[in-house]
Order: C-alpha cells, then sequence, then structure tokens
C-alpha cells in the first residue's frame, strides 16, 4: 500500500495526542501551580527508495511553559507562592521526591504538612511535621516557625525550613498530576536562593482561550490528516482497478 496512507496515520495519531494535552491543559486552567503542558513533535523523512518527499511525524518528550502564573492573595497562613524560578520539595505517595509549585497547604490528621493533593512537604531533614500551635509564620526562605499551642509569643520557635529547589528544567520530566521529577531520578539540591510568598498561591499558567483556539486548530489538522488517508485510500482503490482492467 502506498506509503502516504501510513504518513497520514502517524500525522492524525500525533494529533490525536495533541489535543489530548491541550484538554488536559484547559481541565487544569484552575488548578493551583499548574504548567501548561506542550506536544513536542519532530519531522524525520521517511527512508527508503524513492523521493525524499514524505515527512514522518517524530514523538519527543513532553515539554512545559516555564511562564509563572498570576499570584493571588489569601491571606491564609499555609498558603505560600514560589516567587520567580524554583520549585516546591515534596514526598509522592511512593515515598520518592517530587517537585510541584502548587502551594495550598495543609496539616493532615497526623501533624505532617501536606500538599492540596496529599503529597507531604519535605524539610531539610524529610517530610515536615508540625507541633500543636496558636500561631504559624512561613518566611520568604522557606522556613516554618510556630507559637506552640498555650504559649505567649515570645515563645515563637523554628519548626523546619521547606526544601526549595532550582534544578535546571531541561534535567526535570513531568510525572503528571502537577508534579515534576529529576530526570535521572536523583533528588535536587536544596537552592537558598528560592524564594515564597506567604498567604498567596501562583494561579495556573494556562491562557484558556489561546487553549481553545489550539484545540479547534489541532481539530483540523486531524480532519486533514484523516481526508489524506482517504485520499490514499481511493488512489489504491484505483490503481487496482486499472490493474484488472489491463489483465
Amino acid at each position: 500500500m502506498d506509503r502516504l496512507i501510513y504518513v497520514a496515520m502517524t500525522g492524525a495519531r500525533e494529533a490525536m495526542r495533541a489535543q489530548s494535552l491541550v484538554a488536559h491543559n484547559i481541565a487544569n486552567a484552575g488548578t493551583t501551580g499548574f504548567r501548561a503542558v506542550r506536544h513536542s513533535v519532530e519531522a524525520q523523512a521517511v527512508q527508503g527508495p524513492g523521493l525524499a518527499t514524505r515527512i514522518n511525524p517524530v514523538t519527543l518528550p513532553d515539554t512545559w511553559n516555564a511562564a509563572s502564573g498570576t499570584m493571588i492573595q489569601t491571606g491564609r497562613e499555609l498558603d505560600i507562592a514560589i516567587q520567580g524560578d524554583g520549585w516546591i520539595a515534596v514526598q509522592d505517595t511512593d515515598g520518592s521526591e517530587a517537585y510541584t509549585r502548587a502551594g495550598s497547604l495543609r496539616i493532615n490528621a497526623a501533624g505532617m504538612l501536606e500538599t492540596a493533593g496529599g503529597q507531604l512537604v519535605k524539610g531539610s531533614g524529610g517530610p515536615v511535621s508540625i507541633p500543636d500551635f496558636s500561631e504559624l509564620y512561613i518566611g520568604n526562605d522557606g522556613q516554618i516557625s510556630v507559637v506552640p499551642k498555650g504559649q505567649t509569643p515570645e515563645s515563637l520557635a523554628v519548626v523546619e525550613r521547606i526544601k526549595l529547589v532550582d534544578p535546571p528544567q531541561a534535567q526535570m520530566i513531568a510525572a503528571g498530576n502537577g508534579l515534576y521529577r529529576m530526570a535521572d531520578g536523583s533528588e535536587a539540591a536544596a537552592d537558598a536562593t528560592v524564594t515564597i510568598a506567604s498567604g498567596q498561591l501562583e494561579s495556573s499558567n494556562v491562557n484558556a482561550t489561546a487553549a481553545l483556539v489550539e484545540m479547534i486548530e489541532v481539530a483540523r489538522a486531524y480532519d486533514m490528516q484523516v481526508r489524506v488517508m482517504h485520499s490514499a485510500d481511493e488512489n489504491a482503490a484505483a490503481a487496482a482497478r486499472l490493474i484488472r482492467t489491463g489483465g
């Protein structure tokens, strides 16, 4: 069968994949700290006999939009937002270290600091445990201080420092659920230059309007590839009829 149908098929496959990623972005337009995922593909000439006139799309690892989202004032003591570049280190459900920009934190029933997604926030010595307190403060360097329950403000004590990191984007991969990891499986070193703002949250950096336009463009690209497949099928059928007539 003509290679054209395979070229069109791979194009349609990539269009479907791109549509899935765009839909994922739109669904997370309201998710705190979410970074829009980008579909990555590379054009590669079809190898083999004949003229090099046909191109196949080759899937590349997904990347993401590194731009920061809008800062939203909440006034909540456990809400934090990374200022500029950087990530909050968390412990994923499998025990491995991952990174997020979603700073809507809470204290679970065991007294552990965790994200809204249930990942434990990491400090310099592992997951952060918060004692009973009457007041809590998170400094712009990630340091957590509390006034123990029943104590006066003069009893302010440092509990832990949230682990903040800033590895190069090229060394990170998206791990799903708004989490990211080091591509080589290692743990990023804490970076003292990363700062946070307390009482704020970073919104998603997805531009919903642009994403909807992209969805329409991808749908049209898919439709075009399907039409090419139909044309290839019709050409093959016409060639078969000519062969039968010639016989």
